[in-house]
C-alpha cells in the first residue's frame, strides 16, 4: 500500500514526492495547501456561527450550509490534489511490488499516465458543467456555477500535478504512453470499425471496459479513487448516451452533501487530540492504572482505541493516535511490537461501531439510515468485541515493568486533567448527535474548537504554526476520502446504468425468500468483506450500501441493525491480512511488516468473526440500546 498520510506529520509539500519544494509543482501545491487550510478553518467558523445563530440569536444563516458545502468542495479536490503531489492517494500495490524491477518502473508509470487521463478528463467534463451552470441559480438565489468553479479549478490543478508526475521517470514514461495510446487507439478504431463494417455486435461493450479498466488499475497499484474513477471514466465515454458532461456531475453530486463535513471535522478533532497532549495523558494514565496487568500494553491499547474512536471517526488517525504513543512503550518494556501492531488492527475492527465513526456516517448516509441510531446501535457490538479482545490479550500476554514504558512520568493531577477533558468531549459528541440537538456535522465543528481550546488555552502544547500544520494533516486526509467517495460515486452511477442493482437486486431478494434473512446478512457480510478487502472501506460501503439496504428491510431485517453488521464487515476486511489497506496502513505506522504481524493477528480476527457471526443471528444485540433510547 501506499504511504499513509498519517506518516508525514509536518503535511508541508516541501516534503513532495520529488523533493522539489521550489519546482513550479511544489509550490502549486503549497499554495493549495494553505487554500485548503483557509477552506477547512473558514468551515469550521461558519458551522459554529450558523448554530450560535440559529439556537441562541434566533436568526438562522439560510445560506451556511450552501456556503459550507462550497467550501467543501476546494478542500476534496485542492486536498486530493496535494496528496497525488506527495505520492500519499492509497492504493493496493501488492501485485506491482512482485513484479522484476525493470516491470515495476514501467507499471509505476503508466499508472502516472492514467491517472493524469483521469484528472484531464475531470477537468474537461468540469468546464463543461461550469458552462452549463452560467444561466442556473440554486434555491437561494445564488449562481450554480458557483458550486462548479472549485471542481473546475481543482482538477485543474489536480491535472497540472499528474502530468508532472507523469513526466518523470526516464524512458520507461515514453514507453508507457506509447503502450497506452496504442491501447486506446486500438480499442477506439476496433468499435469504430465494428460498427461500421461488422455491426454493433462486434464493439467492446462499456461495461467491459469498465471492468477491465477496474481490474487493470486495481492490479497496476492505481490509487483508489483513480482506479474508480478510470472504470467510470470508460464507461461515459464508451457510452454513446452519456455525455462526458455526466462524468463531473456524478464526481460532484458525491460530495455534494452537507453531513459528509463531520468527516474532515472529526478527523481534525482526533488529530488535534493527538497533538495537544489529551492522547498521551490518557494512555499514560491507563498505564498508572494497568500497567501490573497480565498483557497490559495490549489491553491499553484496546481500551485507548476504544476511548479515541469516540473521537476522530477515523480509525487510521485512531491508530495514529494510539500507536505513536503506546508502539515506542511496548519497545521500552521488550515486548513483541508485531503483537501491538495486531492488537491496534484488530481494535480498529473493533472501533468501527464506536461514535463518531466515518463508516457509521456514511452507511446512514447511503443508505438513508438515521446516523445518530446507527451511533446508539454500534455500542453494544463494540463492547462486545473489545471484551473479546481483551481477555484474549490478557490471556496471551505476558507482565511488563510500568516504570520502563514512560521513564518521564507526569503528575497524576496532569493525567487525570487529561482523561477528563477526553471523557467531556466523548461525552458532548455522544449527547449532542443522539439527543438530535443538533446534526453530526455541527457536533463535530464544536468538538474541533474544544480540543483547540483545551490544547491552546488549558495544555498550552500548541502554537499557530502547530495549529496550521495540523489542519494541513487534516486537510490532506479528508481530502483523499471524500475524494474516494466523489468518484465512487461515479462509478456507482455507471453500474446503475448497466443495470447491476437490479440484478444483484433479483438474486439477494431471491436468497431472502428461499433461505430467510439470517442467509441474506450473511451473503451480505461475505460480500463486504471480500470487498473491503480489495477496495478502501469506504467505495465499498458506497457501492453496496444503498443496494442491500432496501433488500434488507423487505426481507424483516431493521436497518440499524444492517447497517452496524455491514459496517463491521467493511472493517474486517479492511484490515485482514494478506490484501487488506488497513492493515499494510497501521504496518507502515508502526514500524512493523504485514508478513510479521498476520500470524499474530489470526487469532485475533478468528475471535472477532465469531462474535460478528453471533451479531448476525441476534438482531437483539444491537438493537437493545436505539430501543432503550427510542430511536429503533
Amino acid at each position: 500500500m501506499s504511504a499513509n498520510l498519517l506518516d508525514d506529520p509536518g503535511g508541508v509539500v516541501a516534503r513532495a514526492s520529488d523533493g522539489r519544494a521550489g519546482s513550479v509543482p511544489g509550490r502549486l501545491s503549497r499554495l493549495a495547501e494553505y487554500l485548503c487550510v483557509a477552506a477547512l478553518a473558514a468551515d469550521v467558523l461558519l458551522v459554529c456561527a450558523s448554530v450560535i445563530c440559529r439556537y441562541m440569536l434566533h436568526a438562522p444563516l439560510e445560506w451556511a450550509e450552501d456556503g459550507a458545502r462550497l467550501l467543501m468542495a476546494v478542500l476534496v479536490f485542492f486536498g486530493a490534489g496535494t496528496v497525488l503531489a506527495r505520492g500519499r492517494h492509497p492504493g493496493f500495490e501488492v501485485f506491482r511490488n512482485r513484479l522484476p524491477s525493470r516491470w515495476q518502473s514501467l507499471a509505476t508509470r503508466l499508472c502516472a499516465w492514467m491517472i493524469a487521463a483521469v484528472s484531464v478528463m475531470l477537468f474537461a467534463s468540469s468546464v463543461l458543467l461550469l458552462l452549463d451552470a452560467r444561466n442556473v441559480s440554486t434555491p437561494l438565489g445564488l449562481p450554480q456555477w458557483l458550486h462548479v468553479l472549485p471542481a473546475c479549478l481543482g482538477s485543474l490543478y489536480l491535472s497540472a500535478i499528474a502530468l508532472a508526475n507523469a513526466l518523470k521517470g526516464g524512458r520507461a514514461k515514453w514507453l508507457a504512453l506509447l503502450l497506452a495510446t496504442l491501447l486506446c487507439a486500438a480499442v477506439w478504431g476496433w468499435n469504430t470499425l465494428s460498427g461500421t463494417v461488422a455491426g454493433s455486435g462486434w464493439q467492446v461493450p462499456p461495461w467491459l471496459l469498465l471492468a477491465v479498466g477496474f481490474a487493470g488499475g486495481m492490479l497496476l497499484g492505481m490509487p483508489i479513487a483513480f482506479v474508480l474513477g478510470l472504470a467510470a471514466l470508460l464507461f461515459f465515454l464508451a457510452e454513446p448516451s452519456l455525455p462526458l458532461i455526466v462524468y463531473s456531475q456524478q464526481v460532484l453530486s458525491g460530495m455534494d452533501h452537507f453531513v459528509l463535513l463531520a468527516i474532515p471535522f472529526f478527523v481534525l478533532a482526533g488529530l488535534l487530540m493527538e497533538v495537544n497532549g489529551m492522547s498521551a495523558r490518557l494512555v499514560e494514565l491507563l498505564v498508572l492504572a494497568f500497567g501490573r496487568v497480565r498483557g497490559a500494553m495490549n489491553l491499553i491499547a484496546i481500551v485507548a482505541t476504544a476511548v479515541f474512536s469516540g473521537v476522530s471517526g477515523s480509525k487510521l488517525a485512531d491508530i495514529a493516535a494510539v500507536g505513536g504513543i503506546v508502539v515506542p512503550a511496548v519497545r521500552r518494556t521488550r515486548q513483541d511490537a508485531n503483537e501491538t501492531a495486531a492488537v491496534l488492527a484488530s481494535s480498529a475492527v473493533m472501533a468501527e461501531t464506536i461514535a463518531p465513526c466515518i463508516n457509521l456516517i456514511l452507511m446512514g448516509f447511503v443508505a438513508n439510515i438515521s446516523i445518530g441510531g446507527l451511533f446508539l446501535a454500534g455500542v453494544v457490538p463494540a463492547v462486545v468485541m473489545a471484551l473479546g479482545l481483551i481477555v484474549l490479550a490478557v490471556a496471551r500476554g505476558s507482565r511488563i515493568d510500568p516504570a520502563l514504558a514512560f521513564p518521564v512520568r507526569k503528575s497524576r493531577r496532569k493525567l487525570a486533567g487529561g482523561a477528563l477533558a477526553t471523557l467531556l468531549m466523548i461525552a458532548m459528541i455522544g449527547k449532542g448527535v443522539t439527543s438530535g440537538m443538533a446534526t453530526s456535522t455541527e457536533v463535530s465543528a464544536f468538538a474541533v474548537v474544544y480540543a483547540l481550546l483545551v490544547g491552546v488555552l488549558v495544555f498550552r502544547e500548541l502554537d499557530v504554526r502547530a495549529v496550521v500544520r495540523l489542519f494541513a494533516r487534516a486537510a490532506a486526509m479528508t481530502g483523499s476520502i471524500l475524494f474516494v467517495i466523489a468518484t465512487a460515486s461515479s462509478l456507482a452511477f455507471a453500474l446503475s446504468i448497466q443495470q447491476l442493482p437490479g440484478l444483484l437486486q433479483h438474486a439477494m431478494t431471491g436468497l431472502a425468500v428461499h433461505y430467510g434473512s439470517s442467509a441474506f446478512l450473511l451473503v451480505s457480510v461475505l460480500l463486504t468483506i471480500v470487498f473491503g478487502t480489495i477496495l478502501e472501506g469506504a467505495p465499498a460501503l458506497i457501492l453496496f450500501g444503498p443496494l442491500l439496504a432496501p433488500i434488507a428491510a423487505q426481507a424483516g431485517v431493521h436497518p440499524l441493525h444492517f447497517g452496524t453488521v455491514m459496517v463491521i464487515a467493511m472493517g474486517f476486511g479492511l484490515f485482514m491480512p494478506p490484501l487488506g489497506l488497513g492493515l499494510f496502513a497501521t504496518c507502515a505506522m508502526t514500524g512493523t511488516r504485514m508478513e510479521q504481524v498476520a500470524g499474530p493477528m489470526l487469532k485475533y480476527l478468528v475471535l472477532l468473526l465469531l462474535i460478528l457471526l453471533l451479531l448476525v443471528l441476534m438482531p437483539s444485540l444491537t438493537l437493545w440500546l436505539p430501543r432503550l433510547m427510542k430511536l429503533a
